[in-house]
């Protein structure tokens, strides 16, 4: 029998500060949607899982500082910077960095035709990196 994963095999689970407005944000900066969500007693975000335009999946979370030792992550800002970039392959790098710049992210590599296709890479509000690529403009 072969097992199979109930979600993809890879999926990355983002730790963040403020995990109710990165939830916003993803939605609206991604085209997002939300397939499910653990909010916490306290108030912070547990747990969501979203699926993404290009129907990328991720899961968010609140840091939980305190259970660091159980959880093994925090945010950026914690560490003092995003220790991975996420590459999200794309139909239009143009337009995806154009929609989550206007929502608040900040470009750290404008978007540009490479010899293997188009690229493009930005900050999120919440200190995760993120590369877009696709194919060449006009292509």
């Amino acid at each position: 029998m072969t097992y199979v994963p109930p979600d993809p095999p890879v999926t990355p689970h983002l730790m963040v500060q403020d995990g109710h407005r990165a939830l916003a944000w993803y939605l609206e900066a991604f085209a997002g949607t939300e397939n499910n969500r653990f909010d916490m007693d306290d108030g912070r975000l547990g747990h969501a899982m979203l699926t993404l335009e290009n129907g990328a999946a991720i899961y968010l979370a609140d840091e939980f500082p305190e259970a660091v030792d159980h959880t093994g992550t925090l945010a950026p800002p914690s560490l003092g910077g995003a220790s991975v970039t996420l590459s999200l392959a794309v139909e239009d790098v143009d337009r995806w960095l154009g929609r989550a710049e206007a929502a608040g992210g900040t470009v750290i590599r404008a978007a540009a035709d490479e010899f293997w296709g188009r690229h493009a890479k930005l900050r999120d509000p919440f200190g995760h990196v993120w590369s877009f690529t696709g194919p060449k403009a006009g292509a």
